[in-house]
């Protein structure tokens, strides 16, 4: 899964040719599971009031997912809510809206699936979701949901991995889906063409550790599920490498000087050998901060 992470942002149809993908159901709660393919990983709460899902990887996955839905419910997906507007994530939009799914999102959500997606940091585009496609709901902060005797709270984080970010709370259950807030083992891509920056994922990690707790069970966007401990050492890491490139900008470092000082070195035997490269993460993090300087 992590190579084809790397990959999907170079060649977004890939997914397309990848005959080979098993879905994965992992149970998190009573009725609720993750859903592991290729690309985002999925949430999904179940019960008499119908599905409940959270993202839908890729448009090829949709009947694979199905079929998984299939194997905890009967009830097909009655809500979909996009985390955010990356194909990865709403990739099957148009496949669950024409099966009658009620598409949740945030309003830039919307706008960003009308334009069309330009990954300018990979070369890649996708162009503009189909009527289908496109959410159906749209809030600007916080919505929340009733169902399935779960109290289910939909937040708005504000530029993050990207202007349109919302994370899910099942608060009777304890679990967290934070869509790609977290990035569980690996550096976290943020996407600072569409409002996302790096001191809004740290921001954001900061708050949500005040208010979960050693019991909370969080479903990042990529990576296994994790745990509070995870969340804070997810923060430690970018936080520690954002604050040393600010400070060598600040300073008036280029980036050849700050790619040479390897401010990512403590960390990159665990987090560097999947999505990102470290060079290509501490570039990220070089035009995060110097456009704001």
């Amino acid at each position: 899964m992590k190579m084809f992470i790397a990959l999907l942002f170079f060649v977004p149809f890939l997914a397309a040719q990848d005959d080979d993908v098993q879905i994965q159901v992992v149970p998190i709660a009573a009725n609720i599971s993750m859903l592991v393919g290729n690309g985002g990983n999925i949430g999904l709460c179940t019960g008499p009031d119908g599905t409940f899902m959270i993202d839908d990887q890729f448009a090829p996955l949709s009947e694979k997912i199905k079929a998984a839905v299939a194997t905890v419910t009967d009830q097909p997906v009655k809500f979909l809510v996009n985390t955010h507007y990356h194909f990865d994530h709403t990739g099957g939009n148009e496949n669950f809206g024409k099966s009658a799914a009620i598409i949740i999102a945030h309003e830039n959500v919307r706008t960003r699936l009308v334009a069309g997606q330009d990954m300018k940091d990979f070369g890649s585009k996708v162009p503009p979701a189909s009527k289908e496609a496109l959410p159906v709901i749209t809030f600007t902060e916080d919505m929340a949901l009733h169902l399935n005797d779960e109290d289910i709270v939909v937040t708005h984080v504000h530029n993050a991995h990207t202007d349109g970010d919302a994370m899910i709370w099942f608060k009777k259950a304890n679990v967290l889906h934070m869509g790609d807030c977290f990035f569980n083992g690996l550096y976290p891509y943020f996407d600072i063409h569409a409002g996302g920056s790096l001191a809004g994922v740290i921001k954001n990690a900061e708050k949500v550790l005040t208010q979960i707790d050693d019991n909370t069970k969080i479903i990042p966007g990529h990576g296994p599920v994790a745990s509070r401990k995870d969340l804070q050492a997810f923060h430690d890491v970018l936080k520690d490498v954002y604050d040393q490139v600010d400070k060598m900008v600040s300073k008036g470092k280029t980036l050849d000087e700050v790619l040479a000082a390897k401010p990512s070195a403590a960390h990159d035997e665990q987090w560097g050998k999947a999505f990102l490269s470290p060079d290509k993460w501490v570039t990220l993090i070089y035009n995060d901060v110097a456009r704001k300087k």
